[in-house]
């Protein structure tokens, strides 16, 4: 999912501010429409090839209709979810961000059956950037699942 090539290859590519600044808009777009339950909006943002993955459960969706599949999922598990944004980085590689999502669990999500209990769980989200398409290629998401 995240740019073809090594990682020392990602590392190599140079810091264009003007790059950097399509990267941070386009990932603005991304939360506002994320916020806004358009997922349309989110879609826009993405490359044709997006994949979406839950690093901890390994769940992956891909494509447009798997990004699609992905938020109707979230929305449903989470319907009053919020994230509030504690950490940022934007590179030439993408967008790492660090916040807080919380909300009300009505649905099932990663693995997880509903438990109808307020959350409160911090994730760390990877927007890989194409610099082809000046899109995202979807997220990785990591948080800690706690006991098994």
């Amino acid at each position: 999912m995240t740019e073809r090539g090594s990682v020392r290859a990602r590392l190599a590519r140079g810091f264009d501010p003007a790059e950097l600044r399509r990267i941070k808009r386009l990932w603005v777009r991304h939360s506002i429409a994320e916020d806004r339950r358009d997922i349309d909006g989110l879609i826009a943002t993405l490359a044709e090839g997006c994949a979406y993955e839950i690093v901890p459960t390994g769940q992956r969706w891909e494509g447009h209709a798997g990004a699609r599949q992905f938020y109707e999922e979230l929305f449903a598990a989470f319907p009053d979810n919020a994230f509030a944004l504690s950490e940022i980085v934007i590179g030439p590689q993408g967008v790492f961000e660090v916040a807080t999502l919380t909300g009300t669990n009505q649905g099932p999500w990663a693995d997880v059956p509903p438990s109808g209990l307020a959350v409160s769980l911090e994730v760390l989200i990877y927007f890989p950037w194409d610099p082809a398409t000046e899109r995202f290629t979807g997220e990785r998401i990591w948080f800690d699942r706690g006991p098994r």
